[in-house]
């Protein structure tokens, strides 16, 4: 750590702040380019006279097709969609091996952001599609979790300020991703595919200057990477304790219940964009507003849900004992539900009435998703970070984000349901998928919750 006791940020340490701002261009530039990969795939790259140029895209599409059947247009674009915001999420592994093994937090980010920065620039051009998806799965491999398992390692094991920094951390990355949809989906949407691409390039570069500016204030690197640089023969002798094995296999076992917990919230950038662009009243003032804003609004009210939530809890603290970690999980979960059924109740009004769906049903659909979620995402993340052994700690943060390799593998599955289902039917799935995570997590937390808790997890570097 560089200074414990460092409170210039917010009241954290300094830190924090560029691990902030640099994720933060890191999540603008990952969502710019999310919020318009289904609408490009559907209105452009998918369609003939484009799909043909995609090298390597005839032996991709037959192995979709082994897979999954024949599928037309938009449940094939939803298929490629889940397959990348799944594996974006199963790299880190790799990375966080790469970093804590053999290069290290810094070089091993570096890579991963010039990666990032070169996929989005050859998303521009039809021919580099796969060549570029490929560049941003091993970019953010790279940059993903070794830059968020750097939160946690600027506290002490005693310093409570940990929990907070994890929904700061969250706020200030929220803002990447509300400005990204307003960015880099309307140049998009509005100037030309290759205009909003580009933009999300330009904000990694953006990004990794930041971390590069801030690198003298995070934690050191790796105990293992640190010890084979200072030891003559350049090998390392960290080794884990049984301790740390047994908090691995916790931590791994809960990832099925993450899994479940998150399909609902990722389906926002996959089946909910093209259903809500043909089917949600989207008019206003005489002109439709670009499709891409919604994911907008739904950063808006996720950063504002993650101040109250952060609030609320210390508030709650004064008063009563704080509920652990698993326990808030479990409540996001449930709240969540009442944001799918939002969904729910628009589309059974609007085909009983043959007219779109108001736009009133999905605020209330981002507003109660993003209420639940507060308590889902930092959380668990922290979660992680707190239980990981320092010398695995961007291992075990890669490991973290097998639930999101799955949920969104998943999401692409279940995203092309939509031509099959009635709406209706399509959103009470999802508010079934958050109910079933709910009611697992409170019991997760009566049977595992005692192994989890911070005082017998409190340990140092070995």
């Amino acid at each position: 750590m560089h200074d414990p006791n460092d409170r210039s940020f917010l009241g954290h340490p300094r830190g924090l702040g560029y691990i902030a701002f640099a994720e933060a261009w890191e999540r603008f530039s990952y969502y710019g380019m999310q919020a318009l990969l289904a609408l490009y795939m559907v209105h452009r790259l998918l369609l003939p006279g484009h799909v043909e140029h995609v090298a390597g895209f005839g032996v991709y599409h037959r192995l979709i097709n082994s897979i999954y059947g024949n599928l037309s247009t938009q449940p094939l674009a939803s298929a490629i969609f889940g397959h990348y915001t799944s594996l974006v999420y199963l790299t880190p592994i790799a990375g966080g091996l790469i970093a804590d093994r053999w290069l290290g937090r810094t070089r091993t980010i570096t890579i991963g952001a010039l990666l990032m920065s070169a996929g989005h620039f050859l998303m521009a051009f039809d021919v580099t599609f796969l060549l570029a998806m490929t560049c941003l799965l091993c970019g953010v491999g790279c940059f993903k979790g070794n830059l968020a398992s750097q939160v946690g390692a600027l506290y002490t094991p005693g310093d409570n300020r940990r929990a907070d920094a994890f929904q700061i951390y969250y706020i200030f990355i929220n803002g990447g991703v509300i400005a990204a949809p307003l960015i880099a989906g309307t140049l998009g949407e509005i100037y030309g595919w290759h205009w909003g691409f580009g933009a999300a390039g330009v904000g990694m570069l953006i990004g990794l200057t930041i971390y590069l500016l801030g690198r003298k204030y995070l934690p050191h690197d790796s105990p293992v990477v640190e010890e084979k640089e200072a030891s003559p023969d350049h090998t390392a002798r960290t080794k884990l304790t049984r301790r740390d094995i047994i908090a691995i296999v916790v931590l791994i076992g809960l990832l099925p219940f993450l899994t479940i917990a998150i399909i609902p919230n990722q389906q926002i950038f996959n089946a909910y964009m093209v259903w809500a662009e043909d089917h949600a009243d989207l008019i206003f003032f005489g002109k439709k507003m670009p499709t891409t804003w919604l994911i907008t609004l739904d950063s808006i009210v996720s950063v504002s849900f993650l101040f109250i939530a952060v609030i609320f809890w210390r508030l709650w603290s004064k008063k009563f004992r704080e509920p652990t970690e698993i326990t808030k999980i479990a409540i996001g979960s449930l709240i969540a539900v009442t944001g799918m059924l939002s969904l729910v109740t628009g589309a059974a009004i609007a085909a009983k009435s043959g007219e779109k769906v108001a736009i009133g049903w999905l605020v209330g659909f981002h507003i109660l998703n993003s209420a639940g979620f507060a308590n889902v995402f930092p959380v668990s993340l922290a979660l992680y970070a707190r239980v990981a052994p320092a010398a695995l700690s961007a291992t075990i943060i890669g490991i973290y984000y097998l639930a999101f390799f799955t949920g969104n593998n998943l999401v692409g599955l279940i995203g092309g349901l939509l031509e099959k289902m009635a709406a209706t039917q399509f959103w009470l799935l999802h508010a079934g998928f958050a109910g079933i995570a709910g009611i697992t997590f409170f019991l997760a937390g009566r049977i595992f919750g005692h192994l989890l808790a911070p005082d017998d997890n409190t340990r140092t570097a070995t």
